[in-house]
């Protein structure tokens, strides 16, 4: 039997990164260049081809592509829509949340936005995001029940004037991890809550 040392255990009380979480659908768009999305070279899925890159876009469990039955709520019409733009992501596996109208809360929104997770990279200053996608709203807090409370009292920072925002999430540096706080219901489970 090989020998598998313990992994190393991240302190508990280190930074945290704590955003607004957005009550959408979760999306990914895939940059690659030929043979590399998971050792393949193949043109499955792949919505947008530019020089030697492709796009491919997913919702949380599956690839999706521009129809009535292939796409998740416009998502990948929207990418092939805006692929220009979205190739300025370069290569990589960019999530994020696909929300407003006909999705999940709405947002009181007439129209769909893509906000980018990776906050350290995206959005908020960064003359690099592409202009059709935007980053979840960093809340200036470390602690998940102060940035809930806040959200509560204030409204939603993605969406102003939106005044039932789901609640956070908080991106653990030293564990890399991410975990999510909700404003109602936290205790218990999309069933139980009676959530599809």
């Amino acid at each position: 039997m090989q020998f598998v040392p313990y992994p190393k255990t991240p302190r508990l009380k280190r930074s945290v990164v704590i955003t607004e979480k957005i009550d959408g659908t979760n999306a990914q768009i895939v940059i690659s260049q030929w043979g590399y999305t998971q050792g393949d070279d193949d043109r499955t899925n792949v919505v947008a081809i530019r020089g030697d890159r492709m796009m491919r876009v997913g919702s949380r469990s599956r690839w999706i592509t521009p129809g009535k039955d292939t796409d998740n709520f416009g998502f990948a019409a929207w990418c092939v829509a805006n692929e220009e733009e979205l190739f300025k992501l370069g290569v990589g596996q960019h999530f994020g949340e696909w929300y407003g109208a006909g999705i999940q809360r709405g947002y009181g929104l007439d129209h769909k936005r893509f906000a980018l997770f990776n906050t350290a990279r995206w959005g908020q200053g960064s003359v690099n995001t592409p202009a059709c996608c935007e980053a979840v709203p960093i809340l200036p807090f470390q602690d998940a029940d102060d940035a809930n409370q806040f959200l509560k009292d204030s409204g939603s920072i993605a969406v102003p004037g939106f005044m039932q925002p789901e609640g956070v999430i908080v991106y653990h540096s030293a564990a890399k991890q991410v975990f999510k706080v909700l404003i109602e219901a936290d205790e218990v489970s999309k069933s139980e809550a009676g959530i599809a």
